[in-house]
């Protein structure tokens, strides 16, 4: 390919302390030098994005910047063997739209390692409606899975921020595996949506925000937390004997606000899942998962297909809450 090459792609640059997003015109020799050249078919908008995009999270601190913690497309050159033309891939997390130069470009040259062969149920624009929201999501389900919190349980499990990226997969998968599902949404007109995604309780934020005793009522086998903060305090503490909480976001703050309480007199485990830095292999089980335990029919209901350009306004609105589902990003739109 040449160098001369031009795609679009969306540019952070800071301007008098600000960080300001503009879609900008580049050519293959503007790409850092990685291995692998990849023709981007779709990126998605996920939380992160939006802290990136407009700035308020310091997310980016190198400039000027190519966000986008997501990508999926074809392979158009490599210079290792571990990948060839034509092959499909997908690719989230390992810092790429925050240290390395992302997904919201027409191509994107990537380090072979952070590459997952995309599953052969899968398409690029289905692989982006799960993106990194739906990969952690599955991260959890499996988490769960593991500490042994399973569908017969007598309690249902808890998905906070259910309405968000996180919680609409994590909703339709513990649903699809047979679990009862209670969402937690700040929105009531959003029911009708996550009843549709499998969910058969609701909770409101608001309930879940208020500060409560070190132990609650048993409510829950397990709990999904995408909020941090009181949220997921109230969730440690209502949690049933011997089941866990996967706690994977901090939407509504990084403190927690509880005590050992449910951790020595009823043996709730908590349980950290992380995306960014997942090896490969458990990366490949939770695509290969994704492909086959999340029906297509489910991932379409939740999701939208928006142009580069409509990512800074997106960001703003992911960031407000006023995002429901996955936001897919077409960068040839």
């Amino acid at each position: 390919m040449s160098d001369s090459t031009t795609f679009k792609a969306l540019v952070l640059n800071q301007r008098d302390g600000q960080t300001v997003a503009s879609l900008t015109t580049l050519t293959d020799a503007d790409l850092p030098p990685e291995e692998v050249l990849v023709a981007v078919d779709y990126s998605s908008l996920n939380y992160k994005d939006g802290l990136a995009v407009t700035g308020k999270g310091k997310i980016v601190r190198q400039f000027p910047m190519v966000p986008g913690v997501d990508l999926a497309g074809t392979v158009l050159e490599s210079a290792t063997s571990a990948y060839q033309p034509g092959d499909r891939v997908v690719l989230t997390g390992w810092s790429v739209g925050e240290r390395y130069w992302g997904g919201y470009a027409q191509r994107a040259r990537v380090k072979a390692e952070w590459l997952t062969p995309l599953p052969d149920k899968l398409d690029s624009r289905r692989a982006m409606a799960i993106g990194t929201a739906g990969f952690t999501a599955m991260l959890c389900v499996m988490a769960l899975e593991q500490a042994g919190v399973k569908p017969d349980a007598a309690k249902p499990v808890l998905v906070t921020g259910a309405s968000g990226g996180v919680g609409s997969v994590a909703v339709a998968l513990l649903a699809q595996l047979g679990y009862r599902v209670a969402a937690v949404t700040g929105r009531p007109e959003n029911e009708t949506y996550l009843r549709e995604l499998g969910a058969a309780d609701f909770i409101t934020r608001e309930t879940m925000n208020q500060p409560c005793r070190p132990l609650e009522a048993q409510r829950w086998s397990g709990v999904v937390d995408t909020v941090g903060g009181r949220v997921l305090a109230r969730a440690l503490a209502e949690t049933d004997y011997g089941g866990a909480v996967v706690a994977c976001g901090l939407a509504g703050g990084a403190d927690l606000p509880t005590t050992v309480m449910p951790f020595i007199l009823r043996g709730v485990k908590l349980l950290g899942v992380d995306s960014v830095l997942c090896p490969p292999e458990p990366r490949r089980l939770a695509w290969a998962r994704l492909a086959r335990d999340l029906p297509a029919a489910v991932l379409d209901r939740m999701t939208q297909v928006v142009p580069l350009a409509e990512v800074p306004r997106l960001a703003e609105a992911i960031l407000a809450g006023q995002i429901r589902g996955r936001m897919v990003v077409d960068p040839n739109a």
